[in-house]
């Protein structure tokens, strides 16, 4: 029937029944029958032309009963002659259903059965096929040979046949019956045929330009399965006829996963014969590719942009230098939008290739012009921005389920290839960035259009700022951490290398960058990774990426901490040389350090090389280290280690150490001490020795309080270099402000308050030599040696520790007033020599003029803190008077405008006029008297201040004195008067003094009056008033304002030359004062000067003070006084006034509710709780109480109550009284 029907359908049936009956049937004869059957047939007829529906059967048959394959290999090969012959026959329905049967046999059992088929045979099907694909016209014919073709390509063998069959054979069909048994002929052709000819690449391209999908996707398969079996021999038929361009074309014409991913396929292999590239086929293809893998993409078979991705990479990093992919912007910028798309993929396989293919594209060779920074950027930003969907290594993730941990180890083995290949683009980006520096036109990218000149973002020094930014932040984090738990020698090698190449791109920012990365203990961890990975001569990559970073790191280190360290290039070199030859050998444990220190190295023939030099390098790293924070070894191994190596180097001879080195031996020896014992006998010596080595020991400085207290420790060497490291540690102390902000940044911030805070608040350095001379005394000498005889701005310096240690550390009072002394009253008496000008003119010189200030400051400090009470003051009694004879000359040949000099030097006048006891001030007041040239001195400065607070405006502010100078002259004045007084001194010379200008300071000037000064004034009138306003030191003057017009009246005259007038107005002054004052100084010299004025006014004239204590206005102050509240109403100075209005005007106070309210308040609060100047003025207080002044006079439970109080007061011991007076503690007020 398949011979005799003609029917399609019935032919199909009878099919179906034959196959379906053996394969039921399952029968062996039945099977051979058959194929006796059909190969007896074929036998006996001359023409194959009714055998269409013999051969579709046996295909069929064949694919329900593979055994059938097997037999008819082995067993019919005859009848395999007769299907090649098939594929001769002009008719193509034949020969589809001839190539039928041939796909059915090799794809039979996964293609086993085509390796039992004769070599003859399969190389005859070979070249049938390609004959016949060559002529093909129907689809059902192309379709079989394309199936029966991909098949045969997957066959090492069959490859070799179809690449090398001749192409004659594909001219026409004629002839075709004489060749259909020439293998012998065939494989003559085959070793005599050129590559170049093959057929197959050009039918397979021709595949490609069909519009059936499927057969293009078939080709692409088919040329990739090829170039598999022998890419270099195959590749370069496939390049000549052009394929490349076609697949590329396909690229850009189609969207379907299976062809973008054999096309990728195909490329991929294409791609390793450098052909490909020098035919331009990249350059033609990169924009298609580039468009491709935008839509690859966005497929749900990741797999296709991961191929694409992996093509792309293979073409940047092969592509020749000579030719560019993207001469322009937009190319690059297209590019460049792909690969942040596959960075930003869900899938870390396609991340990882992306990064694969960023790190090709950052080559300098695939840069347009102008260069493309910003997409450079925002490719690094893409790569930072997906570390934190990582999954790293940890603990919590080797407990669960045995699949949940395979899961898990897969995701982490991911992420850590996804990293290792961020980090190869990172570095890459860095590379080309350091390329692009190095070029002027890449570096300001010259070919910018000049509207975007001037965008910053696009800019060389953006991209190293985002490299330094994203290292810093995000990277460096998550290697360590990966690396923390999951070591890789290769990632650590890329890591060592970005962080080196940061110091390249932004040397402005790599002190801050260099002091995070040693404090973060860097240090440390490059040398682990070094012992752990490179001894033994491994890993030599890693070796060199970390020796790399270390010297860098180490070199920034060194010209930051010590800026003088740049300026020695010779040390720079030297460091360079000990860190470039030796940190490769350094592959140790930390542990193994100590006895490396200790090895005896023998003979060392070259300065940078060998054990000796590899001891140098182990020093400097631990110096580096531990000056930030990192102890790399415990501190008495390295203390004692560090001596050991001094030794040794000593007893080898030769030369000396290196001074970089030497330095930091220093450093490791001075930070180390407090753990370790003293140094004593030879270990004293080699140290002293290596110090004195040095013919500059100022580059041997570093600014540490620990090498203040090494020197100072051991006495020989404080001697030898103890003034040099504090000089040095007071000049260099400014310099070091890495982590404080700048004094504009404070002021900015935090405006007066910061400065006020400075002003209160020690420094941390200055602390640092308080608790240094704390420990060892001796340095206040070395610092009041600067203070006489250094230039002013050390002087100045010394001079501020010094103030500071006197003014709080109370404990050295007596030692240092004791030892201070002698030096000053040299300095004085050396000055005084210097300086014969009797006006301290242009003459002298500079120096004297910068020190005399500072000696003087520094006198009135000692004179200050050194109390009367104590036994030293006695025994110094000489050499005080000493000191106040030669500044008061000093002071007296001044000049006038020199303030610097003269305020301190009036204030020391003052100090010791103040403070001694009683019955040393005689010859004190004497002396001062009798110095003419200092009385002339107050009054010019008193006649300043009048003249310019008078009514002529043109006295020139610059003219008037300093308000402290002026303070100071009215405190020495107010003294000398007092004490002139109780000592009957002899006065040379008399000082002119304006009353009318005090007065009308109080009364109308105060507001405008610092407050300090305006004590001063009522200081001096309460001297003047106490003595009556008639002194031989000083000459009062009054005008009409005060005394009224001439003949002076009666009462006028008792009370010049304050006048009746004048009583009323500065008692009205001292009044405003009390009530508007809130200074406690000024208010206590207020109601000072008010007793007085009260006590003059009494002796004088009582019937004036009694007017004036019983006017309305005292009225209306007691009043105010009173009703102020009970704080303000138990303070001394009020107490005082309500006092003093009880005793010059008892009639004005009454006890209800006047002395009640203190009374009451006194009660409320306790006795107790007041201070013990409130309780002496209670007391008077109440004294004036019980003498019966009061109007009408209290009940006589009110008089008990007072009683009891004063009874109670009587009990209460008192430490000590406090004088009403003026406080001793006021020296000389700020300008």
């Amino acid at each position: 029937m398949l011979h005799t029907v003609e029917d399609a359908d019935t032919l199909e049936k009878v099919d179906q029944v034959l196959v379906q009956l053996l394969l039921e049937l399952q029968s062996e004869p039945s099977l051979r029958f058959v194929l006796d059957e059909v190969h007896k047939q074929l036998s006996n007829q001359h023409s194959l032309k009714g055998f269409l529906p013999t051969f579709s059967f046996l295909g069929n048959l064949v694919e329900a009963v593979p055994d059938v394959a097997h037999s008819l290999l082995t067993q019919y090969v005859p009848m395999l002659d007769h299907l090649c012959s098939a594929l001769l026959y002009p008719d193509e329905a034949l020969k589809a259903s001839g190539l039928y049967v041939w796909i059915k046999l090799f794809g039979t059992a996964g293609g086993s059965a085509a390796q039992s088929l004769p070599v003859a045979i399969r190389d005859r099907v070979c070249v049938l096929l390609l004959q016949t694909l060559a002529n093909a016209s129907s689809p059902q014919l192309i379709n079989n040979c394309v199936g029966l073709l991909w098949l045969l390509v997957q066959l090492g063998e069959a490859v070799s046949v179809l690449m090398n069959s001749p192409s004659n054979l594909m001219t026409c069909s004629e002839n075709q019956n004489s060749r259909t048994n020439n293998s012998q002929s065939l494989s003559q052709n085959e070793e005599q045929q050129s590559p170049d000819h093959c057929p197959l690449p050009l039918i397979l391209k021709k595949l490609l330009l069909s519009g059936d999908e499927t057969l293009q996707t078939t080709s692409a398969k088919c040329i990739a399965s090829v170039l598999v079996h022998s890419p270099s021999q195959c590749s370069t038929p496939f390049i000549k006829a052009d394929v490349p361009e076609f697949l590329f074309d396909r690229l850009a014409s189609s969207s379907s996963e299976m062809l973008l991913w054999s096309v990728y396929s195909c490329l991929v292999l294409l791609t390793e014969d450098p052909l490909f590239f020098s035919q331009c086929h990249s350059v033609y293809g990169i924009e298609s590719l580039v468009r491709s893998l935008t839509e690859a993409l966005r497929l749900t078979n990741l797999e296709v942009p991961k191929q694409g991705l992996l093509l792309l990479t293979e073409i940047l990093e092969r592509q020749p230098p000579t030719a560019r992919l993207f001469p322009s912007g937009p190319g690059f910028v297209a590019v460049s939008e792909a690969i942040v798309a596959g960075v930003s993929s869900t899938c870390l396989l396609v991340a990882t290739q992306a990064a694969n293919a960023a790190a090709a594209l950052f080559r300098l060779n695939h840069q347009s012009r102008p260069v493309q920074y910003r997409e450079i950027e925002r490719l690094i930003e893409a790569l930072t921005n997906k570390f934190p969907e990582l999954l790293l290594p940890s603990s919590a993730h080797s407990r669960g389920s045995g699949r949940k941990r395979s899961d898990s180890s897969s995701q982490t083995s991911r992420s850590e290839g996804f990293l290792l290949q961020a980090l190869v683009c990172f570095q890459a980006a860095c590379r080309l960035a350091e390329e692009c520096a190095s070029d002027p036109l890449l570096k300001e990218n010259a070919f910018t259009a000049p509207s975007k000149r001037g965008d910053a973002q696009d800019s060389l020094e953006s991209l190293c700022q985002c490299l330094l930014r994203c290292c810093d932040s995000v990277w460096i984090p998550t290697v360590i951490m990966m690396c923390g738990r999951a070591h890789s020698a290769q990632m650590l090698q890329y890591f060592y290398s970005t962080l080196s190449y940061q110091f390249t791109l932004l040397p402005s920012l790599m002190p801050a960058f260099a002091n995070k990365l040693a404090s973060s203990g860097f240090f440390r961890l490059a040398l682990e990774h070094k012992g752990l990975f490179c001894a033994g001569n491994r890993n030599p990559n890693l070796n060199a990426s970390s020796c790399g970073f270390l010297q860098k790191l180490s070199i920034c280190l060194l010209s930051q901490s010590d800026p003088a360290f740049g300026s020695y290039q010779h040390d720079v070199k030297e460091v360079e040389n000990l860190l470039l030859h030796n940190l490769p050998s350094l592959c140790f444990r930390l542990s193994d350090w100590p006895s490396l220190l200790r090895e005896d190295p023998g003979l060392q023939l070259c300065e940078y090389k060998g054990p000796r030099a590899t001891q140098y390098c182990l020093l400097i790293m631990l110096h580096l280290a531990l000056q930030h924070g990192d102890r790399l070894l415990p501190d008495q191994t390295a203390f004692s280690s560090v001596v050991w190596l001094l030794h040794s180097v000593q007893e080898q001879g030769g030369c000396a150490l290196p001074r970089s080195v030497l330095r930091s031996a220093l450093y490791l020896l001075a930070v180390t001490q407090d753990n370790s014992p003293d140094l004593d006998g030879a270990p004293f010596n080699c140290v002293s020795k290596a110090l004195s080595s040095c013919q500059n020991f100022s580059s041997l400085y570093f600014h540490h309080p620990a090498l203040l207290h090494f020197i100072c420790r051991y006495p020989e060497l404080a001697e030898k270099f103890g003034p040099l490291v504090l000089e040095l540690w007071l000049t260099k102390r400014t310099e070091h402000t890495d982590a404080d902000q700048t004094m504009a940044d404070i002021q900015e911030k935090k405006g007066s308050c910061a400065v006020e805070r400075q002003d209160q608040e020690t420094d941390n350095e200055t602390m640092e030599l308080l608790t240094l001379i704390e420990k060892y005394p001796r340095v206040i000498l070395t610092l009041m040696d600067m203070v006489c005889t250094r230039e002013a701005p050390l002087a100045g310096q010394a001079l501020g520790v010094l103030e500071v240690l006197l003014r709080g550390q109370r404990e050295y009072e007596t030692e240092l007033c004791t030892s201070l002394r002698p030096v000053l009253l040299q300095a004085l008496q050396r000055l005084s020599v210097e300086n014969m000008d009797p006006v301290f003119g242009p003459g002298h010189t500079a120096q004297a003029v910068n020190s005399l200030p500072l000696v003087l400051k520094l006198l009135c400090v000692t004179q200050a803190r050194d109390a009367p009470s104590t036994p030293s003051y006695s025994e110094t009694a000489g050499e005080q008077f000493k000191l106040l004879y030669h500044v008061s000359n000093i002071a007296g040949r001044l000049k006038p405008a020199n303030t610097e000099s003269l305020l301190p030097a009036l204030s020391y006048l003052y100090c010791c006029l103040s403070l001694p006891p009683a019955h040393c001030t005689d010859r004190a007041v004497s002396m001062l008297l009798s110095n003419s040239g200092l009385m002339d001195q107050l009054q010019t400065v008193l006649s300043s201040s009048s003249s310019s607070s008078s009514s002529a405006p043109s006295v020139s502010p610059s003219a008037c004195p300093p308000s402290a100078l002026l303070c100071c002259s009215h405190l020495l004045l107010s003294s000398l008067i007092t004490l002139q007084r109780v000592h009957s001194a002899q006065v040379q010379k008399s000082i002119s003094w304006s009353l009318d200008t005090a007065v009308q300071r109080l009364l109308v000037q105060k507001r405008n009056t610092d407050d300090l000064l305006l004590v001063s004034y009522l200081r001096l009138l309460q001297a003047l008033l106490d003595v009556d306003l008639t002194s031989a030191v000083v000459c009062l003057r009054a005008g009409p304002g005060l005394l009224g017009p001439r003949p002076l009246g009666v009462e006028d005259g008792a009370l010049y030359p304050l006048g009746s007038r004048g009583a009323q107005c500065l008692s009205t002054a001292l009044s405003g004062l009390l009530l508007q004052v809130k200074h406690e100084l000024l208010l206590r010299a207020s109601i000072n000067c008010l007793s007085s004025l009260l006590g003059f006014l009494q002796r004088k004239s009582p019937a004036t003070a009694k007017y004036v204590a019983c006017q309305p206005w005292s009225g209306f102050l007691l009043s105010c006084l009173l009703s102020s509240g009970e704080s303000c109403l138990l303070h001394p100075a009020i107490l005082r006034a309500v006092t003093l209005l009880l005793q010059h005007g008892g009639t004005k106070v009454m006890w209800e509710p006047g002395v009640l309210q203190v009374i009451e308040a006194v009660e409320r609060k306790g006795l107790k709780e007041l201070s013990e100047e409130a309780a002496h003025a209670l007391r008077l207080l109440l004294t004036q109480i019980q003498s019966d002044v009061l109007q009408p006079p209290p009940t006589e439970e009110h008089k008990q109550r007072a009683r009891s109080m004063m009874e109670s007061l009587d009990l209460q011991t008192s430490a000590e009284s406090r004088s009403p007076g003026l406080p001793g503690g006021v020296l000389y007020p700020s300008t």
